[in-house]
């Protein structure tokens, strides 16, 4: 079942802005594992709002977001559909399973690979060349779309490269510019790739202790639990990658190519999904039920080695020991640049948040376990608009006087 929040094509209303349920879109009979927009087709007259959704139940269905009507249901398939990415310039869309397949916008199968896994493709991302990515386990196949020529009048789409630089399964791949893509894995590994050779241009694996301690880094991975360091979500701007690990937050600096903030204890559980705001700001949701606000500050710079003063000091007692200090300084010039500072709390949810929807004019739309769907807005910016509807609505009832 889905609760449709946005009216496609027109100005958001309905949840967005109100609260309002627009539709409910009821025909998959277990859970959706897979959801995003479809492009309407050139021929047809009106350009309505579609979206493709996957679920467990093995079937794929287009929607028209405008009337809630199912447009149509394919229901071939041999596994569970895992992820859909609409390649647009192509003029297909690709499904995940335990295979991959190829689509036309009229849901006619056009070729697929033979079966790849029993785990199944996890994610799908587009890269340049007609180029997918398909984590499958720990390894990152490269495909290659082969359109229909004057020679062969079939699509096809061919395996070119296979990727095992991952030790363990992965959990996230997202495009983060037009140069790289990252993907990150259950036993915390991050890796930034080439997107046009597929080499690896950053690996960083030490996601649960930023500071570099090489003699202590294999006792450390020892002690941690496969949960504590799993990469479940990106997000990222001009200049970082922010990753959600376990229960902690990472901010990953694409050209110093190290970590520059964390905040390791961020919820008091998995964070489930992360987006960056405006103004340096970061949102992360968990399975504790908390939604909270964070905020990416430069520390300030500690003085190298302080400067004792008082009593002591005039009979020698105070030096510093210049030795001692010697482990801080290296301390602070291991340490994280910037800091996480938090700065909101939303409490609303009494179960696990597993995702949230960030629209800059309308507010945060958070989804939860306990079957909520909660609004929520800026409090300043409504009480602004607040006062000035009263002030319009003064002025237009003649109720209101301005000096000139």
């Amino acid at each position: 079942m889905l609760r449709w929040l946005i009216g496609g094509g027109r100005e958001p209303q309905g949840l967005a802005e109100t609260g309002e349920k627009l539709l409910e879109l009821n025909g998959h009979t277990q859970k959706i594992t897979a959801l995003i927009t479809f492009p309407s087709s050139e021929a047809c007259e009106e350009k309505n709002q579609l979206i493709l959704t996957a679920s467990a139940d093995r079937t794929v269905i287009l929607w028209d977001c405008d009337t809630g009507r199912q447009v149509q249901k394919v229901s071939c398939f041999q596994s569970t559909v895992k992820c859909l990415i609409v390649l647009q310039r192509l003029d297909v869309w690709l499904s995940g399973g335990n295979d991959l397949c190829v689509w036309n916008q009229k849901l006619d199968l056009l070729c697929k690979t033979s079966h790849l896994s029993d785990t199944g493709i996890s994610a799908l991302i587009e890269i340049p060349k007609n180029c997918v990515v398909a984590a499958v386990g720990k390894e990152l196949i490269i495909f290659r779309l082969v359109a229909p020529t004057e020679e062969s009048l079939e699509w096809d789409i061919l395996e070119i490269k296979r990727l095992l630089d991952h030790q363990d399964n992965i959990l996230s791949l997202v495009n983060v510019n037009d140069v790289s893509f990252v993907t990150g894995s259950h036993v915390g590994e991050m890796i930034i790739w080439d997107i046009l050779d597929w080499t690896v241009q950053a690996c960083e694996c030490n996601f649960w202790d930023p500071s570099p301690q090489l003699d202590t880094q294999q006792e450390i991975k020892l002690c941690q639990k496969p949960n504590d360091i799993s990469i479940h979500h990106f997000t990222w701007d001009e200049e970082n990658v922010f990753a959600a690990v376990g229960k902690g937050l990472y901010v990953y600096n694409l050209q110093l190519k190290r970590v520059i903030a964390c905040q390791k204890s961020a919820h008091d559980s998995n964070v489930l999904h992360i987006a960056k705001l405006p103004n340096r700001q970061l949102i992360s949701c968990s399975e504790d039920g908390s939604v909270r606000i964070w905020e990416l500050r430069e520390k300030q710079q500690l003085a190298a080695e302080p400067v004792p003063t008082g009593f002591f000091n005039m009979w020698g007692f105070g030096r510093v020991n210049k030795q001692a200090s010697q482990p801080v300084k290296k301390q602070q010039e291991n340490a994280p640049p910037c800091s996480l500072e938090l700065i909101g709390d939303l409490i609303g949810h009494s179960s696990s948040v597993e995702m949230f929807l960030y629209f800059e004019d309308h507010g945060l739309v958070t989804c939860s376990a306990d079957h909520l769907i909660i609004l929520w807005k800026n409090g300043e910016k409504e009480s602004g608009l607040r006062s000035l509807k009263l002030f319009q609505k003064l002025e237009e009832d003649g109720d209101l006087y301005l000096a000139v």
